[in-house]
């Protein structure tokens, strides 16, 4: 007789199968989003679906996909989970040409922490026709809904942050005196993996830069008095977004992002339907993964091809995890999430 050395097998000690979430928090996000869904069906926005799995990846370099190995038609292909819906809900606006929203997991992979979870749920809209003052007043509705109680926000530019938080001009001021603020704050690129672009792109080490120093000594000191909108970004953060002068003569994205408590819940952009002008951004960001050491990412065609027909818009990603857990008063993803991504 042949035993089984899996039979009777004990568990590992110290596994727990209970969500770190508990019921009462699982009642306040179902109610949110039935609350958030509500709002969009009063103001005539389509619920839309489409595929987390995509055979295109996303070309930015800070931002990395999770692949999937996949058989299609008998032959191993890569696949790549979506790190927002944005690309696949812009070819649907380009073809339907009415507002529409998303609600949905996403995935960016080697993120882990209290904000952060390698899967989280993202709510993705689209306004045809809508300016970011538009957007951003749409935004407030909603807030103001899943608070439950009217808000004021407050609106605050890049450079004005950058200079009250930081000291200097962040589009004025040179790499070297950048770089001497971080090390005065005591961030060096080093840690951040910052040096090696001194070699090559110097508007990518500045971007760098500013990335870190807004990250370390702006965004913890953003949205705790009245939830706030960061307008008039630096020009290479535009991504998707377009671009334009500010009062001042500065080139600047067009774009927002919503902070509350010090955690960046949104982010919104005056949408680029150029194909040409994105082609351009997608392979010079994988030039730049390349010199980062990072996989060069397959370029959707289907979203090029969709710019030609998508109408003037704006859009918005917010995060749902991390707007729960502000609403709520709360300090971790774990509360508001069942099983994170190590217990998953």
């Amino acid at each position: 007789m042949t035993q089984d050395n899996n039979a009777f097998k004990p568990y590992p000690s110290g596994v727990s199968y209970a969500p770190t979430m508990s019921l009462i928090m699982g009642r306040k996000r179902a109610k949110m989003l039935h609350d958030i869904r509500q709002f969009f069906a009063t103001r005539q926005v389509l619920e839309v679906q489409t595929p987390l799995l995509s055979q295109a990846g996303n070309t930015d370099t800070f931002l990395q996909s999770v692949s999937a190995q996949v058989t299609y038609q008998d032959k191993p292909i890569t696949y790549y989970l979506h790190t927002s819906p944005e690309f696949a809900m812009k070819r649907v606006l380009a073809d339907w040409q009415v507002a529409i929203y998303q609600i949905c997991p996403v995935f960016r992979d080697n993120e882990i922490g209290s904000r952060h979870n390698i899967e989280f749920t993202m709510l993705e809209w689209y306004q045809p026709y809508y300016s970011l003052t538009e957007l951003a007043n749409e935004l407030g509705a909603l807030l103001e809904v899943l608070y439950g109680y009217p808000l004021v926000t407050n609106h605050y530019r890049y450079i004005d942050a950058f200079m009250d938080f930081v000291g200097i001009h962040p589009l004025t001021a040179s790499i070297d005196a950048l770089q001497a603020v971080a090390v005065d704050k005591g961030l060096t690129g080093f840690d951040f993996g910052i040096e090696e672009g001194f070699n090559g792109d110097k508007e990518d080490s500045r971007q760098s830069w500013l990335d870190l120093l807004f990250s370390h000594a702006v965004e913890p000191n953003l949205g705790h008095d009245l939830p706030t909108l960061i307008t008039d970004y630096p020009p290479a953060t535009a991504a998707l977004a377009k671009t334009a002068l500010d009062k001042d003569g500065n080139l600047v994205a067009k774009r927002f992002e919503l902070y509350i408590d010090g955690i960046e819940i949104a982010n919104a952009y005056d949408e680029l339907a150029d194909g040409n002008a994105l082609r351009e951004r997608f392979e010079q960001d994988n030039v730049l993964r390349c010199r980062h050491k990072l996989p060069v990412m397959p370029i959707d065609w289907h979203l090029l091809t969709a710019c030609d027909n998508l109408p003037p818009c704006s859009g918005i990603a917010v995060g749902i995890d991390r707007l729960l857990m502000v609403i709520a008063g709360v300090k971790s993803l774990q509360e508001v999430i069942t099983f994170p991504s190590g217990l998953a």
